[in-house]
């Protein structure tokens, strides 16, 4: 056991991956009606996930009242509990199973024409629905890779990456080897998945609305569409609450293909914002999405006072 690895840390993790094992046969509408019981729970007693998803449905949506705000933030984290307890599903479920659980497609033609003229795929895949379902489908059915980043507790890693790759989805590391071996993907015409709403390393991103707030935004997507001729295009997997699953791929924001990394990053946004649409209930509002701030980057000394978080 390494030192970075307390004997507590590797409790959990088995814990939790025993709990994915046991969760992993029962059928979307148990698992919904597990989160529908566990995630009032979680809004209850979960001070930081409730405190950071309030904040966050305050500053995206102003216009709102604070009640209606509040039944929104109770609703999105029952779905990010359904998306945790989905896990064990998603990646060791029967496939089959998974397979018969996802219900409706709806914009499969934007990957097809791009393939059938010779061009790869980026699929930006925000936190919305659940995204391991996604990942299930497309490594289904296309050749797929993505960039994978160890989870901080090393006993879930195996399971995790397991779980990604069982359907044929290549992994590669969150570094300028991985991205070298996305481009390789894009020119051979497959499909790639990128991560549009995690807040990047200072220095691997550009500042660019989300909203109404400038968001730290990773500037990888600009980097490989001026090297390949490939297709964006926005993909979730939106839960249908008590039945399974609907994929949804949008064509993206115009901006995404822009040679200017801030023109880029604010059509990424774009992006995520029109997959928020479709149910913002579904979106992971937990995430702090704005906890880098321009006034940090700046310099200013009183940078602090210009944080949400």
């Amino acid at each position: 056991m390494s030192e970075s690895q307390p004997p507590s840390a590797t409790l959990q993790g088995r814990a939790i991956a025993a709990l994915w094992r046991t969760l992993a046969g029962r059928r979307p509408a148990m698992l919904w009606r597990l989160a529908r019981v566990s995630g009032p729970l979680v809004h209850r007693f979960s001070r930081r996930e409730r405190e950071v998803t309030e904040i966050n449905l305050a500053e995206v949506y102003p216009e709102q009242d604070a009640a209606t705000r509040r039944r929104l933030a109770r609703e999105s984290l029952t779905h990010s509990t359904a998306t945790m307890l989905e896990l064990g599903f998603a990646w060791m479920g029967e496939p089959q199973r998974v397979e018969d659980s996802i219900l409706e497609i709806h914009g499969r033609e934007l990957l097809d024409e791009a393939r059938a003229e010779g061009r790869g795929v980026i699929v930006l895949a925000p936190h919305f629905g659940n995204w391991e379902v996604l990942n299930f489908w497309l490594s289904s059915h296309f050749p797929f890779t993505a960039m994978y980043e160890p989870p901080k507790i090393a006993e879930l890693d195996a399971v995790i990456r397991q779980g990604r790759e069982r359907m044929g989805a290549s992994l590669v590391p969150t570094n300028p080897r991985g991205v070298a071996a996305l481009l390789k993907a894009l020119k051979r015409s497959e499909a790639v998945g990128i991560l549009p709403d995690q807040e990047p390393n200072w220095g691997s991103g550009v500042f660019a609305p989300f909203y109404h707030r400038l968001a730290y935004t990773a500037t990888l997507l600009p980097k490989l569409v001026a090297r390949t001729d490939a297709r964006v295009v926005t993909g979730v997997a939106r839960r249908i609450p008590g039945r399974g699953f609907a994929i949804h791929f949008l064509a993206a924001d115009e901006r995404v293909y822009a040679t200017d990394e801030e023109q880029s990053a604010t059509g990424v946004n774009a992006c995520v914002e029109d997959a928020i649409a479709l149910d913002p209930a579904q979106y992971q509002w937990e995430y702090k999405r704005y906890r880098k701030v321009i006034e940090e980057q700046q310099g200013l000394p009183n940078h602090r006072e210009f944080r949400l978080y």
